[in-house]
């Protein structure tokens, strides 16, 4: 086992947050993180449940596919049915009946996914309601009430979002700056230290010299953990790897003992090249969302189930997962079920795509901590692309911390 005692302490104490790097192999590590409701164990992928549920799946199928830490939404939440009622049913560990780790955004990200709505101001984002047109003002101290009610092992620092294909460069600036301002603010207003860890999130968008500064002034506030924030919005591949790599590069980059978190990734591929960058844990409603429309995860990219070709195909959809979809229904089962528009479908594909982002995350531990972490990357890459077609990009970026995939 590897320790990387060069990139600095191996471990970081927070009241609420125990993080230890347990091994590493290049940039790539494994950690173990202890939370108030969970121990968990990166690199993971959180399942998103925007209203604190993974469409389609219980709280216990999740416990059963052995999901560490799930996410919840804090914009959508307080929307419906609000954080006093989620508060009176014991948090959102309660509300949902969840027994493991818990996670909620700020809110900020509805600056990009809700931008018609919103109205950014230096007090915060003003936001009309989808569901009614109400008004909610969404502030640093508001952002960090509502999660407080909730209740959430780590919550997240309300943060100016912009999108990463936004053409303004006086607009990263300015939501780069003001992240700062803003994590202060929200530092202050947190009344549960003790019991939630707050993570900052850096910003800056593509400009190298905006992400350094994010990196330092955030690193400076001795958070217990950091978000990799403003991408997965459409950047060019070779644009997104180059932000992560600066964001976990040894020395420049955030804390080595501190969990490193790229929020919106989903892609099995971008967890793979994240993981090997040195990040940590990934968010995205990919998995589930693709799930429903038929789509499943497996070893060589996906298979779409509304094909006709699958019509007479009686092998499961991964031979080499486990999960109850794979042992107990056929892809020509779920091509008629599919094609039929039929409910069950959506969580039985939901079920084997999330049983593969739990899988995929275990095997890339394991690799690490057995110091088989590039060989483990080669074959991955290999049976995305088994004709030899690898994009430059995935090429570019594993070279950088030292994996020949050619």
């Amino acid at each position: 086992m590897e320790h990387a005692s060069s990139s600095g302490p191996t471990k970081s104490v927070s009241p609420a947050l125990t993080f230890e790097v347990l091994a590493t192999q290049g940039r790539a590590r494994a950690s173990r993180m202890t939370l108030p409701h969970f121990t968990a164990e990166t690199p993971m992928f959180m399942p998103v449940g925007t209203q604190g549920t993974v469409k389609g799946l219980t709280s216990q199928q999740l416990v059963d596919l052995d999901c560490h830490v799930i996410l919840g939404n804090t914009y959508h939440l307080e929307n419906r049915p609000g954080s006093d009622i989620v508060a009176q049913m014991g948090g959102l560990h309660g509300f949902i009946g969840w027994p493991r780790g818990m996670l909620t955004d700020s809110g900020g990200f509805q600056m990009v996914s809700l931008l018609h709505l919103a109205n950014i101001t230096e007090e915060g984002v003003q936001f009309a309601s989808p569901v009614d047109g109400s008004m909610m003002m969404l502030t640093p101290e508001h952002s960090m009430a509502i999660q407080n009610k909730l209740g959430a092992d780590i919550i997240m620092a309300l943060d100016d979002v912009v999108s990463s294909i936004n053409t303004s460069p006086e607009r990263f600036e300015e939501a780069t700056h003001r992240t700062t301002r803003w994590i202060d603010r929200c530092i202050k207003a947190h009344a549960q230290p003790t019991e939630q860890s707050l993570f900052g999130i850096v910003q800056g968008g593509l400009n190298r010299d905006l992400r350094h500064t994010s990196i330092r002034q955030l690193s400076e506030r001795n958070l217990p953990g950091y978000a990799i924030g403003g991408l997965a919005g459409g950047e060019d591949k070779s644009q997104f790897w180059r932000v992560v790599a600066q964001c976990t590069a040894p020395g420049p980059g955030l804390p080595f003992n501190k969990p490193r978190y790229v929020m919106g990734i989903g892609y099995p591929l971008d967890i793979v090249i994240c993981s090997a960058l040195g990040a940590d844990m990934y968010d995205s409603v990919y998995p589930s969302r693709t799930a429903r429309f038929g789509v499943a995860l497996v070893p060589s990219g996906v298979l779409k189930l509304k094909n006709i070709c699958y019509r007479e195909d009686f092998r499961p959809l991964d031979e080499s997962c486990g999960c109850m979809t794979c042992k107990k229904v056929t892809r020509a089962y779920l091509h008629n079920l599919v094609g039929k528009g039929i409910p069950f479908a959506a969580v039985l594909m939901t079920y084997h795509n999330i049983a593969y982002t739990q899988r995929l995350t275990k095997q890339i531990r394991e690799a690490i901590t057995e110091q088989r972490f590039p060989a483990f990357v080669r074959d991955f890459v290999h049976k995305h692309y088994p004709k030899g077609d690898i994009p430059i990009w995935v090429i570019e970026s594993l070279t950088e911390v030292g994996i020949d995939v050619r």
